[in-house]
Parts: structure tokens; sequence; C-alpha cells
């Protein structure tokens, strides 16, 4: 992807409640397994974004202090005006940094948080990652893409090869959680509400809304067809792939 590209897509995402699929339901879903959490958990939230789930985690865990990194500092910015606004800055710590090397202490969180975002560094990568940094018998909740049906369209198949090459399937997942030295607790699918209230439907409202920023300018309206391109996809193809939300914990090993 060239420059402006990135320079429309981040014009449509940063403005978005969260930049893939999930919601509130889903995340306190997940959280009520964690049944051993201590009353003050530690959490650390890797691939934060502009800090949706950040946000749920703070309210649905009134007690913890979050660490929440991000290698996109726009984003950051966005969250961190958010956690003033709130008058979070006592338990949120927002800061750039890179998810394959947090810069953290070992075995130092109750809990780590990740929605859509372990793929961008290699999932058993990521796993082995999070295993170092949280304690024995913490907890990892993360959503990861997978497939649900064999030949999917070419469309849809591209898209994913673009954006996530070694998308696998269910069994996949779950192999490489037991290679890592987790304990898997729990999967579920993410509903289709997930996908729309807080990231499609934003997400489309935000195209429509920039089309006119960008009239006489077909580079830019092409890239927006090409981001549009992908809920409608969704409209027609959703069987073929989903969201799934693990919730696993560490071995003491």
């Amino acid at each position: 992807m060239n420059q402006r590209f990135w320079e429309i897509f981040f014009h449509v995402y940063e403005d978005l409640p969260r930049q893939g699929p999930g919601n509130r339901a889903c995340a306190a879903q997940a959280l009520s397994l964690c049944a051993t959490l201590p009353d003050a958990p530690r959490v650390l939230d890797l691939g934060c974004g502009v800090g949706g789930q950040t946000l749920y985690l703070a309210d649905l865990l009134p007690s913890a202090t979050i660490t929440a990194i991000d290698s996109h500092a726009p984003s950051i910015a966005r969250l961190q005006a958010k956690i003033e606004e709130r008058g979070l800055s006592g338990r949120i710590n927002a800061s750039v940094g890179n998810m394959g090397h947090p810069e953290q202490p070992a075995a130092s969180f109750d809990l780590i948080w990740s929605e859509g975002a372990l793929y961008n560094i290699g999932l058993r990568n990521a796993l082995g990652i999070c295993r170092h940094l949280l304690r024995p018998n913490g907890y990892l909740a993360f959503t990861d893409a997978i497939w649900r049906k064999e030949n999917p369209p070419p469309e849809v198949r591209a898209s994913f090869e673009m954006d996530y090459p070694e998308m696998g399937w269910l069994a996949d997942d779950i192999a490489a959680l037991d290679a890592s030295g987790f304990e898997l607790i729990v999967h579920f699918t993410l509903p289709d509400a997930a996908w729309w209230d807080d990231f499609y439907t934003p997400m489309e409202r935000r195209i429509t809304e920039l089309r006119p920023t960008y009239i006489g300018d077909a580079e830019a309206l092409a890239i927006l067809d090409q981001l549009a391109a992908e809920p409608a996809m969704h409209r027609r193809y959703a069987d073929f792939y989903a969201y799934e939300f693990f919730v696993v914990r560490r071995s003491f090993a």
C-alpha cells in the first residue's frame, strides 16, 4: 500500500469507536470467564488502537490499572484525550510501543487483552510474548480471524491474503495455544452485531462523510471505494469467516 492509501485509511479509521470487530457485551462475556483475577489486576492492552476496548476494561474492572500500547501515535493521542476527559489518568497509561517488543517486565500482568491485533506479529510469536509477560495462572483474552467454510469466493480470499495471509481455522489457533503453554478456558464466535454496531456502521457513515472532502480527487475516492468494499463483502460472505474470542490461562510451568 502506498502512502496515500494509509493517509486515507487513517482519515477513516482514526475517527471510529474501534478499529475492528467487537463490542462491550463480548468484552464483558470474556472477562466474566477470567474467574481468578485478583481484586486489583494489572492489565496490558496490546494493540489498543484508539482504545474502545481499553475504556470498556476500565469500566468493567474498576480497580484495575491498565497499560495500553499501540504503534500508531495518533491513535494513542486520541486515547489519551479520552483518558483525561474521563478522569482515568491514574488508572490507564497509554503509550506508543511495539507489540513485538513491549518493554514490560516479565511476569508482571494478571491479564493481557488484545482484540484483533496479535496476528500483526504472527500468532505464535505473539503468544510467546504474552506468556512471558503474564504471571503464572494469568489470563490472555484475544480475538483472531478464522476461516469457517472451505472455498471462499475469490474476493474474500484476496482480502484476507492481503491483510492476514497466515489466517487459519479454529483448530489451528487451538493447536498454537496448546504448543505455547496456554490452557484454553473457552472460545466463542463474535456475533454479527459486534461487526456492525461499533465498527462497520460507523465506518460506512465516515466514508460517506468524507466523500465530499475529496471531490475531484480520483485517487482518494478510489481508496474510499476500496475501504467501503470491506463491509459490503461482509454483508454477502460473512458465513465464510469469523472473529473468535479466546480466553486462556498461562500454565504454572
